[in-house]
C-alpha cells in the first residue's frame, strides 16, 4: 500500500508564493511519474505539472515560468514551487503517484487559495 502525505496549502496575497510537499511512503518499487493536479469551484480537474523519476517534466501552459516542479528520488518527495501567484490559481490541489505497472495514487488535497 502506498501514501501520499501532502503539505503546503494554505492562504496567499496575489504576487505570492508557496511550495507544496508531497512525500510517498509505502511501496516504492515503480513509481515512475510523480506530479500534481487541481480543481477550482465550477471547473475540472486538470494537470498542473508531473515529473518522471528521470527528471523530465511537464507542466499546463498557465503556469509555465511561474512554477517549478522538482523531485527528491531518495526521499521520495515531490515539490511544487508556485510563485507569482494569481486568484485564478485558486483550487485544491492533489499530489499523484503513476507507478510503471500501471496504478496511480492519490493524496488527500491540500487547499490553495490567492487572495487579497
Amino acid at each position: 500500500q502506498v501514501q501520499l502525505a501532502e503539505s503546503g496549502g494554505g492562504l496567499v496575497q496575489p504576487g505570492g508564493s508557496l511550495r507544496l510537499s508531497c512525500a510517498a511512503s509505502g511501496s516504492i518499487s515503480g513509481l515512475y511519474i510523480m506530479g500534481w493536479y487541481r480543481q477550482a469551484p465550477g471547473k475540472q480537474r486538470e494537470l498542473v505539472a508531473d515529473c518522471t523519476s528521470g527528471g523530465r517534466t511537464n507542466y499546463v501552459e498557465s503556469v509555465k515560468g511561474r512554477f517549478t516542479i522538482s523531485r527528491d528520488i531518495a526521499k521520495n518527495t515531490v515539490y511544487l514551487q508556485m510563485n507569482s501567484l494569481k486568484p485564478e490559481d485558486t483550487a485544491v490541489y492533489w499530489c499523484y503517484a503513476h507507478y510503471t505497472y500501471g496504478v496511480v495514487y492519490w493524496g488527500q488535497g491540500t487547499q490553495v487559495t490567492v487572495s487579497s
